[in-house]
């Protein structure tokens, strides 16, 4: 059963068992008020009939209204009867007005009399209707030793009280009627947003995640609805979104892998045959020997590389600890000198700078950024290094006089594999994992990492990290 069923249901059903309460209310109220004023007119014909039973022989008498002041406002069928404190039938009497009229079914014995001398009952009818015909009252009569018996038809009670239920069912009727259909509008108007709703959702279902509920605004339970569907909707959309991405790096980063590791394997596999065919030619043998050597150097660092990118890429907390990023700085400085003395390389750094963060990791960072520069810069070009603390955070920064990269090359040399000169050989390029690298670390060290530079205008490397918490 659909919900606008059930809601026009649920209110017709309230509505009919309001008006059947409401009814039920009204009708008791009138039977007791109708019967009560029959109950004061039994009281106010003990006279009338007392008159006539007395007056006459047994039997139905025939009666003119006009001859008692009292008995003109008796209803017709108005029946009277004295009995002997034996309860034998002395007379009866009968107020009719031309008709037949029927007699009430009297129980035998009679009810006793009340403590003030009357009791009021109802009474069956020799009509045969089921439901009580008669109002009966019984009075006591001390002074002759008799019974007096009052009988009033209860015949325009009922005629009033079937009106009172014909004219409630019908207006019942009526008014559900009327109620169903406003009712059935309401909701169809009201139930047309959940309907479109539905229809954008099987759109959604189908794989348009671009699609949006309407309504969507906060005067309405619905349109509240719409607000928060459209909002998980934009989050679901952003999540595939970078689900798709994230799988479409793997699968580069897989295939730039693969591509990477075969050029050195094949070089092994290569240089191994020609050891094979060299054996007796010394220098072959020997260019064979150290070729598969600088492969395999090659291919183990860039494994290395590879595995520590895989680390850091599950996202788990680097170690935390006190690091002196100056000490670190100028170590790492003092290895690219070394490695290579005929290259300008200035470092400008305060005393110390403490970080939160890994040693190790950090000192990766520094080495990463400055063999960068040292390799794909002429040696005349100068490299400084600058470390300075502010804001919470110390800075580093990197900058050469090299010959700068294109903006689209700038917007990925953080990417794995990515080489900006692709003619550059890979034994003096690297495998571009070493600026991916930094990116990750800088990453998991809460910081950040970016890139200045410009065609002609050198390039300037800079690193944020946050600083330790000063306990003061």
């Amino acid at each position: 059963m659909s919900l606008r069923t059930r809601l026009l249901l649920a209110v017709l059903a309230l509505v009919a068992a309001g008006f059947v309460v409401a009814g039920a209310a009204t009708y008791l109220s009138l039977r007791s008020f109708l019967l009560e004023r029959v109950d004061q007119q039994l009281r106010d014909a003990r006279v009338p009939v007392a008159r006539a039973l007395s007056s006459g022989p047994g039997g139905a008498l025939p009666f003119d209204p006009a001859g008692d002041d009292r008995a003109r406002n008796l209803p017709p069928g108005t029946y009277g009867q004295v009995r002997d404190t034996s309860g034998a039938i002395l007379n009866t009497v009968t107020f009719s007005y031309g008709d037949d009229e029927p007699a009430p079914v009297l129980p035998d014995p009679l009810p006793a009399a009340g403590a003030r001398g009357a009791t009021i009952f109802s009474a069956g009818s020799t009509d045969g209707t089921t439901a009580p015909g008669f109002r009966v009252l019984v009075q006591d009569v001390p002074s002759v030793q008799r019974v007096l018996v009052v009988a009033v038809p209860l015949t325009e009670t009922r005629q009033t009280l079937a009106q009172l239920v014909g004219v409630e069912v019908v207006v019942l009727l009526g008014v559900l009627a009327a109620l169903a259909v406003a009712t059935w509008l309401i909701i169809k108007r009201d139930l047309r947003p959940l309907e479109t709703m539905a229809v954008t959702a099987d759109a959604i279902a189908a794989g348009d995640l671009t699609r949006r509920v309407q309504p969507a605004e906060g005067r309405t339970e619905v349109g509240r609805l719409g607000l928060s569907l459209n909002s998980m909707l934009a989050r679901i959309e952003v999540a595939f979104a970078e689900r798709a991405a994230t799988e479409d790096k793997l699968r580069r980063f897989l295939a730039d892998a693969s591509h990477e590791l075969r050029t050195p394997l094949t070089s092994i596999r290569g240089y191994s045959e020609m050891f094979e065919r060299a054996k007796d030619e010394p220098e072959d043998l020997e260019l064979a020997m150290r070729r598969i050597e600088e492969e395999s150097r090659r291919m183990g660092v860039m494994v290395e590389e590879l595995l520590v990118l895989a680390r850091l890429g599950e996202n788990r907390e680097p170690e935390r600890a006190p690091v002196d990023l100056a000490r670190v700085v100028s170590d790492a400085v003092s290895d690219a000198r070394a490695a290579a003395p005929q290259r300008d390389i200035r470092l400008e750094s305060v005393e110390t700078i403490d970080v939160l963060g890994d040693d190790h990791q950090l000192r990766q960072v520094v080495a990463n950024l400055l063999s960068n520069a040292v390799r794909h810069t002429p040696d005349e070009a100068q490299i400084r290094v600058l470390l300075t603390a502010g804001d919470g955070h110390a800075t580093l920064a990197v900058a050469d006089d090299g010959p700068g990269l294109e903006p689209d090359a700038a917007a990925k040399v953080f990417e794995p594999f990515y080489r900006a000169d692709e003619s550059r050989a890979r034994e003096t390029g690297g495998a571009g994992l070493g600026l991916a690298i930094v990116a990750a670390i800088v990453e998991a060290h809460d910081g950040a990492v970016r890139l200045e530079t410009a065609p002609g205008s050198g390039a300037t490397f800079s690193v944020t990290i946050p600083l330790v918490d000063d306990p003061a």
